[in-house]
């Protein structure tokens, strides 16, 4: 291609992410959709129901308006019904105000099915209404909670098979349930209940920061994305994977705990303070210190999980969109640390920038995004983290302890089995493809246009395939023919660490070979036994 034709493709890229931009924009002001098929029924269900009913208002983006809703759940697999006059005695999880609105960019811009965040209100927000805290379905109590609206991810899977992966070794993962929603009576789909990644005692469990000495220096809850909020920018720019800097482009973070109104000028000092000093030590020529680099200022087991997450799903948005990370007060812990979120477009499902390939790292991108004039690239953290021996050292094992255990063949492939049965044995896949036809068509930004379910769920499932092969060989790790007994964590012993580690898995509801000690199938309490017995006997 010659300069004056890469040039013109550069510009026409620009122009074109501009227009999709300027698209977004517009939407947000539009009201909401009803589905294509309105008269999809709802009788039974062997997921939640929600109703929420809008009484004349219109939900918009930027301001919540007050809506009724009621979440009816009968419980783990028994069937809820739509009409509670015929099925009285049913179990309302959830009855009162919230104030809704939309939420989501690409989710909210793209899709017929809109995403929504509500906060649960004592009274409606047209007399004073406050927030109060909840829990719903079985998820912990908070005032924060989000609608995620499955639409161009046609298995409807995707963020929650990547939220049950990362769950036994984050910190912290958002919990969500499936259900069917109804607006004013409409049947609008299946959408997925899920906790908003915030500060709460049952989510992050940051304390509101203070006003001086340790108090001021947590928590705080801040995320790598667009500038459509409130930002603040990094001192450091973005690079190519061969440390070159970009320095026509810049890193933004938002302000997602506290609001940015509700910081006071020494807090934001203080957090903009601890993102200096950890990015000035990743940057400098001694951030490998053991002491005092880049380990002092920033978990590495926390970034090598996320990574290994974003990498496992291709996440082009993954590093620079979306990319939630927090600090607690200093005295409890001064590292930053990172939170999963926004993998609907993992796992072979996105035709842009590549992401449907099964090579290739994601956090090299910037060599792919920076010719497309592309403005929000990679933060510089990860190019450094990958040229750090000992951390790449670290990620190797770690991504070894996930292929033995809750990451082996089996025990993912059930995960997605699992997940296909719950949307489709009572129906409920079912009637969201009525309400939204759209098998055999793309979808923006499909890679592949599945034909029905069963289609969409084989394709995924030979992708991971194809993409933890291809991990596997980067990273060093083969397979054994035989899982270890006891070794749930997958480090080659059997100690008091796999205790703790079955444990996590038996709380989160996965099983492997490795844990199932006493041969019964299954995954259990009484394995928890056999395992102390295997520790204190050999």
């Amino acid at each position: 291609m010659t300069t004056f034709a890469a040039e013109m493709r550069r510009i026409l890229l620009f122009l074109t992410y501009t227009l999709l931009l300027a698209s977004a924009v517009r939407a947000q002001s539009e009201p909401q959709q009803a589905p294509i098929y309105k008269w999809v029924h709802l009788d039974s269900t062997n997921l939640p129901i929600v109703w929420i009913n809008l009484d004349g208002a219109t939900v918009n983006r930027d301001t919540r308006v007050t809506a009724r809703m009621t979440v009816l759940h009968n419980g783990d697999g028994q069937m809820n019904y739509a009409d509670t006059v015929a099925h009285p005695g049913q179990h309302i999880d959830y009855r009162g105000y919230v104030g809704i609105r939309y939420r989501g960019n690409t989710s909210f811009s793209y899709s017929a099915k809109k995403p929504y965040s509500f906060r649960p209100i004592d009274r409606p927000l047209e007399q004073g209404g406050d927030w109060k805290k909840v829990s719903l379905l079985g998820m912990g109590k908070d005032s924060k909670w989000i609608l995620l609206a499955p639409y161009n991810d046609k298995s409807m899977m995707r963020d929650m098979f990547a939220f049950e992966m990362a769950r036994p070794w984050m910190e912290y993962t958002p919990d969500g349930r499936y259900c069917e929603v109804l607006v004013d009576g409409l049947y609008y789909g299946v959408f997925i209940l899920t906790e908003q990644v915030s500060q709460g005692k049952s989510r992050l469990n940051l304390p509101d920061p203070g006003s001086e000495g340790d108090a001021l220096t947590g928590g705080y809850l801040m995320e790598v994305d667009r500038t459509d909020e409130p930002t603040y920018r990094s001192k450091h720019f973005p690079r190519f994977s061969d440390g070159r800097l970009i320095t026509s482009r810049v890193i933004n973070y938002q302000y997602k705990f506290p609001d940015y109104e509700d910081l006071t000028p020494d807090q934001l000092d203080a957090i903009h303070s601890a993102i200096d000093r950890w990015e000035d030590v990743l940057d400098s020529d001694d951030y490998c210190d053991p002491v005092n680099g880049y380990s002092k200022y920033m978990d590495p087991m926390s970034f090598i999980d996320y990574q290994l997450a974003q990498e496992l799903g291709h996440n082009v948005d993954g590093y620079r969109l979306s990319g939630k990370f927090y600090k607690n007060r200093d005295s409890v812990d001064p590292r930053f640390k990172m939170v999963l979120w926004d993998m609907n477009l993992c796992y072979g499902n996105s035709n842009y920038y590549n992401g449907y390939e099964t090579t290739g790292w994601v956090y090299e991108y910037n060599d792919l995004l920076r010719p497309m004039a592309i403005m929000n690239l990679v933060p510089f953290w990860w190019q450094r983290l990958n040229s750090d021996p000992d951390y790449t050292s670290k990620l190797r094992a770690r991504w070894a302890q996930y292929r033995r255990s809750n990451l082996s063949d089996s025990n993912w492939e059930a995960t997605i089995d699992s997940i296909a049965t719950l949307l489709t044995s009572g129906g409920a896949e079912q009637r969201n493809s009525l309400a939204y036809p759209k098998w055999g068509e793309y979808v923006w930004p499909n890679y592949y246009v599945s034909t029905d379910f069963a289609d969409e769920i084989a394709f995924m499932k030979s992708w991971i395939r194809d993409r933890i092969a291809w991990m596997d060989q980067q990273l060093g790790y083969t397979p054994d023919p035989v899982d270890i007994k006891g070794d749930v964590n997958g480090d080659g012993e059997v100690n008091i660490a796999d205790v703790n580690a079955l444990i996590a898995m038996i709380l989160a509801g996965q099983s492997s070979v490795a844990a199932d000690v006493n041969g019964d199938g299954e995954t259990g309490i009484a394995d928890v036994n056999s395992l102390i017995d295997l520790i204190l006997n050999g």
